[in-house]
């Protein structure tokens, strides 16, 4: 394995498990912002939080993104074997300077069903065309969240920003009954 997919590795694998060993729960806002292209609200000085109450998940933003957008799409994933098709929400959050002309790094998380994921796993379902299993953020009793294979594109601006903020486990499942 070369240094660079080691590197990789770590990273992800560090984005994964970060997450479960924070000691504070980040602080919730107002109700979910779930509609695509609804703006942010500021919970503090210091971040902003998305919170996703259909999914049960937070995601914490640096001030920069202040004025953020959620847009929201599916993501198929088939069994090439049997033909069968799964689907479920892919949730983009987008960086507040993103336009047609000068597009920026978004932030996608795709959302399964904890079986969904099991299948997966399995490798009984190819997402998004894909061979390469995308790279959980973290979980609650319902569904898994994940980051997209290939969800960066080198091309755009803001990859390193958000780069960074994955690097800080911005995902925080909420724990539902």
């Amino acid at each position: 394995m070369n240094f660079t997919l080691r590197m990789y590795a770590l990273l992800m694998t560090w984005v994964v498990i970060a997450p479960m060993f924070a000691s504070q729960q980040r602080a919730s806002t107002p109700p979910e912002q779930q509609a695509a292209q609804k703006p942010a609200t500021e919970t503090s000085t210091e971040e902003i939080i998305y919170k996703n109450t259909k999914y049960g998940f937070t995601f914490s933003l640096p001030q920069g993104w202040k004025g953020y957008t959620i847009v929201t799409e599916t993501w198929e994933g088939s069994d090439v074997q049997k033909g069968d098709v799964e689907r479920g929400p892919l949730i983009y959050i987008r960086h507040p300077a993103w336009t047609k002309k000068t597009p920026r790094q978004d932030i996608p998380i795709m959302v399964f069903t904890v079986a969904q994921w099991g299948s997966v796993q399995q490798g009984n379902y190819l997402v998004n065309g894909g061979t390469i299993v995308p790279n959980e953020l973290g979980r609650n009793r319902k569904y898994v969240f994940t980051l997209p294979p290939r969800a960066n594109y080198p091309d755009l601006a803001g990859v390193e920003d958000v780069d960074d903020i994955l690097r800080h486990g911005p995902l925080r499942p909420i724990w539902s009954k």
